[in-house]
């Protein structure tokens, strides 16, 4: 077998293919079963609230280890470990795909996003270090397509797929690429000498252990509490306040710990933490209309999963003709501006959305998802460059597993919050919209009369009455809901515009900077 000397004389090419598969795979998941989550919910007699959880669980996971992976990967070695958590995935993907319960199913997608965590700044560092200096903006630009293909094809496939065959196998595919990307890492990918070396340090137990804690009480917070009333509930509120102790005695640990697990003291820098604050406010963004828009066209407007999945076509097709450019006009102009103009593009593709009607045709939503996926495009490439632009070359490795950490989280609970938001707004115009079905209002009287005569026909004329109120009341229902769903489009506009302030607090990097050289 060759050892780490070997690495020189493998073609990097080979070894950005060995590394970008299992990315591609492990960014695919987060995005394919958004279209197939009403699909999961009737399958194991759950609500759709509770099939949510399929994707919260999964991004909360995956944060528990991003800080982590640095320490995993020196002490078991960054090959070994890489090959590791992909076997590991696959595994959980297997398990997902024969869950007969929402139960077994949501353990699995906790296992798939543990092992998952680590894949994308594993793969990152390796590709890098493939490369020569003078190639690393082709590298990037190759691992950063797949970063962006898998998005786009996750609602489409996961449409197809569920419609054709069925929703266990959105998992079932990740079995043939896992098994090829191990093999392919076996061949191509070796260990540098530095890793070989490395002593890794006692890792921060307490710290892991607190971290722990924290993402996992507010993972049950977040998807129990809906179907709990939140805090009207003992356990909820004891969970919360679980959560909060563990979250201050983490932050707590880690600024005064030797060798914390993550060095908090990051957000001493300026753009750092504001960089941060948006990439969560931006991350709910980017989460949350993979949430409500599957829910409203297939459980409101009757689309199936492969319709519902073309319908968002344009939000990654909107993000892969964006990105690039945004690439090369990053270093002629102020990048604030490149961000807050994003900001201004979700907030227009989220106020188009709000102002849907009950009828409308499929092709009126590529115009709001193409917005809204340049405006993702123009934030989150500036963004990253900004805020670790003025970090020294040592924190780097740090500041991304915090970055990633904070999306993943912000994400989770941006899913969470919009299922709320939607679930009591429909309450409460359902229960407006309802005082007008009564005999008293001419209106209601007038279309009952009309539906009445219109179907006594079919079902008979001591029938029809029962049911013209029933398609009245399936009627409100629609109204209802469809407002519900509009009242979050419209706010998530006005907070994305509300976020535009916090670009100008960071400070312009400019290219070529000792503090901004990676």
């Amino acid at each position: 077998m060759p050892d780490a000397s070997a690495q020189s004389n493998v073609n990097p090419w080979l070894v950005a293919a060995a590394v970008i598969l299992p990315t591609f795979m492990e960014v695919l998941d987060t995005t394919i079963v958004s279209v197939s989550l009403p699909h999961i919910a009737g399958n194991l007699s759950a609500t759709y609230n509770e099939a949510t959880w399929v994707q919260t669980s999964y991004l909360v996971a995956n944060a528990v280890v991003l800080p982590a992976g640095a320490w995993f990967s020196s002490f078991f070695g960054r090959k070994n470990f890489l090959s590791a958590c992909i076997i590991l995935f696959t595994l959980a993907s297997f398990v997902c795909g024969i869950a007969s319960s929402m139960e077994m199913l949501i353990m699995a997608r906790v296992v798939q996003g543990a092992s998952g965590g680590a894949l994308q700044p594993l793969s990152q560092s390796i590709l890098l270090e493939s490369f020569p200096q003078s190639k690393h903006g082709q590298a990037m630009a190759m691992y950063g397509l797949g970063v962006i293909i898998a998005p786009i094809l996750g609602p489409v496939l996961g449409g197809w797929v569920t419609d054709n065959f069925s929703w266990r196998w959105l998992f079932f595919i990740n079995i043939p690429m896992g098994i090829l990307a191990v093999l392919l890492i076996k061949e191509w990918v070796f260990d540098p000498a530095y890793v070989k070396s490395a002593r890794p340090g006692r890792i921060d137990a307490w710290g892991f252990t607190l971290l722990i804690l924290w993402l996992g009480t507010l993972q049950i917070v977040l998807d129990k509490g809906q179907d709990a009333d939140w805090f009207s509930s003992a356990w909820i509120c004891w969970l919360a306040a679980i959560s909060v102790c563990s979250c201050l005695c983490f932050v707590y640990r880690e600024l005064h710990c030797e060798h914390p697990i993550t060095d908090l003291r990051i957000f001493g820098n300026r753009n750092f933490w504001v960089g941060t604050l948006l990439t969560g406010i931006i991350a709910v963004f980017l989460y949350a209309p993979m949430t409500l828009l599957p829910s409203l066209l297939q459980q409101l407007m009757g689309y199936s999963a492969l319709q519902s999945g073309l319908a968002q076509l344009s939000r990654g097709v909107g993000a892969a003709f964006c990105m690039p450019v945004v690439g090369i006009i990053m270093g002629r102009v102020d990048v604030r501006y490149l961000i807050a103009f994003g900001l201004v593009c979700v907030s227009t593709a989220f106020l188009l959305l709000g102002h849907l009607s009950a009828i409308f045709p499929q092709e009126y939503l590529f115009l709001p998802n193409f917005i809204m996926g340049v405006g993702i495009g123009c934030c989150m490439v500036p963004l990253m460059a900004t805020s670790v632009g003025l970090l020294r070359k040592e924190q780097m490795g740090n500041a991304t597993g915090l970055f990633a950490l904070v999306r993943n989280l912000a994400g989770s609970i941006g899913i969470a919050l919009v299922i709320t938001l939607v679930t009591r707004y429909n309450q409460i115009h359902q229960a407006y919209l309802s005082e007008n079905l009564t005999p008293y209002d001419g209106r209601y009287q007038l279309s009952a009369h009309v539906l009445d005569q219109g179907l006594s026909s079919s079902v008979g004329s001591a029938q029809g009455l029962h049911a013209a109120q029933g398609v009245l009341y399936q009627s409100m229902q629609l109204q209802s809901g469809l407002l519900s769903y509009l009242d979050v489009f419209n706010q998530l506009a006005m907070v994305c515009i509300f976020a535009i302030p916090l670009v100008m607090l960071l400070k312009r990097v400019k290219p070529g900077s000792a503090a901004s050289m990676h």
